[in-house]
């Protein structure tokens, strides 16, 4: 099965509906969303109800901490975060802001785990930045593959049987097989808010057979999305930093 793997969407409408087309045209068969649906971007409620639909027609989808911190106020987030989670709340009914209360932590699939931050205290949102971080997550779950988000930032680690580490960015568009002998971890990057430079969003295609997992970039109109952020009257710095993908 060819699984399309999005993470931290972020409310950006012009970036999921580019990387949805993107993964439906590649044959995607199935669809996970590691969380952060809403945020930063200028269309929860767009976002919330595309993920609403796609759940209902069996895709899986688990909790981000910007999606928590709709209905639990976090004391983690810089201003402009806080900023856009206040107009977010506003924004969402009850009916969008139970669905995304109710997104699992984490979820397993066959030999997989999905989850937003890493898998040793999920609630904790912890980055994963390095080898350290990724090891850690590693040896909190029985799965051989954990696929995680919470970054912007693509990276893929694996482990050993040794437990020697080892850790690379993926190039965009080369399918890596993920060898049986090691585990890994995938951190995706940012479908809605891409911080390693690149304003392209990010989206990944997993093939179950194959074994191979596939990073990849696909433009979008990102001045629409920056303007509808400025339209509505979120800090300008959002919008900013889409151009630049910072």
């Amino acid at each position: 099965m060819r699984l399309a793997l999005f993470a931290d969407i972020h409310a950006n409408r012009q970036a999921f509906a580019a990387c949805l087309e993107a993964a439906r045209a590649r044959g995607a068969e199935g669809l996970i969303c590691l969380g952060d649906i809403v945020g930063y971007g200028a269309d929860p409620e767009w976002a919330v109800d595309t993920m609403m639909d796609l759940v209902s027609k069996g895709a899986i989808a688990v909790r981000g901490n910007h999606d928590d911190a709709v209905g639990v106020p976090s004391d983690r987030m810089n201003d402009e975060a806080q900023a856009a989670i206040d107009w977010t709340r506003d924004r969402l009914s009850a009916e969008r802001k139970r669905f995304l209360a109710g997104l699992p932590m984490m979820r397993e699939e066959d030999n997989r785990l999905y989850v937003h931050s890493e898998a040793s205290d999920p609630a904790r949102w912890r980055y994963v930045r390095d080898s350290s971080d990724a090891a850690r997550s590693m040896m909190a779950t029985g799965m051989q593959i954990t696929f995680c988000g919470h970054i912007h930032r693509p990276g893929l680690y694996s482990m050993s049987s040794a437990a020697k580490m080892t850790s690379f960015v993926p190039t965009v568009g080369v399918a890596v097989q993920l060898l049986t002998g090691r585990r890994w971890l995938a951190v995706l990057g940012s479908v809605g808010q891409p911080r390693d430079g690149d304003p392209a969003a990010s989206f990944a295609m997993y093939d179950t057979a194959s074994r191979e997992i596939t990073y990849l970039r696909v433009a979008y109109d990102v001045e629409a999305a920056a303007a509808r952020i400025r339209a509505n009257g979120l800090p300008h710095w959002l919008a900013d930093r889409l151009l630049v993908g910072r």
